[in-house]
């Protein structure tokens, strides 16, 4: 009996997961529009399991930042206007560029190394795949992440960076959010000159470069939201 217990938890826990994993990947290619309702029932339809499996899948998705839990107990995609998106802003251009100035105070050559390498990285993956539509592709989104992050390892403290990291992923929606509504925007050049000032041991203008990059972030999301909502079909 008890074996029977386990192997059921087991099963549920797996199938959680994989609604999780099918819901995160549909909010972050823009499956769902900001604002949209995410409801039990019906999503326990489509992905064919029970209610409170896509409920503990749907719990997941607050935990981190990707839905909203309502007043009346239902769910939804985060709005653009959701002020969290610009706390997480502000919070971003008081840490990280403290961060780079650590960096580029203590960073060493290896350090200077993998900067140069994650750089050249994210400026040959591709923004867009065939599948990804107007959204950017994982892949160049990893090596966004992988690229900022480095920037600030040679800090060579890992409590600032676990700091990071959950800002980072708090954000990651916002980002891709803004990044949809503001096509023109060239990252190539941001990033490079971000590189550029980094290594070359200029940390004035390296806190400059990366404050005016989130910046350009948050107020692209503040004026989407003031957009018409994405067109269905």
């Amino acid at each position: 009996m008890l074996s029977d217990m386990v192997h059921t938890s087991s099963g549920k826990q797996m199938l959680s997961e994989q609604v999780h994993a099918r819901l995160r990947d549909a909010i972050m290619h823009g499956h769902y529009a900001p604002g949209d309702a995410l409801k039990p029932q019906d999503l326990a339809g489509e992905q064919g399991v029970s209610l409170a499996v896509v409920r503990e899948a749907l719990v997941r998705l607050v935990g981190e930042g990707l839905a909203d839990r309502l007043p009346n107990r239902g769910f939804a995609v985060p709005a653009f206007s959701d002020r969290r998106w610009q706390q997480i802003a502000e919070a971003r251009r008081t840490i990280e560029p403290v961060l780079l100035r650590m960096s580029i105070e203590r960073g060493d050559l290896d350090w200077e190394a993998r900067v140069r390498a994650a750089h050249h990285r994210l400026a040959r993956t591709p923004t867009h795949g065939p599948e990804d539509g107007e959204y950017y592709s994982d892949a160049w989104s990893e090596a966004h992440r992988v690229f900022h992050r480095t920037l600030l390892e040679g800090c060579g403290n890992p409590v600032l960076l676990e700091t990071f990291d959950r800002l980072w992923t708090a954000s990651e929606l916002a980002r891709r959010f803004s990044a949809h509504h503001n096509p023109g925007r060239d990252h190539i050049r941001e990033h490079r000159r971000l590189e550029e000032a980094t290594l070359a041991r200029d940390a004035d203008a390296a806190a400059e470069a990366l404050t005016e990059h989130l910046t350009l972030t948050a107020a692209g999301l503040t004026g989407c939201a003031h957009q018409a909502p994405r067109e269905e079909g």
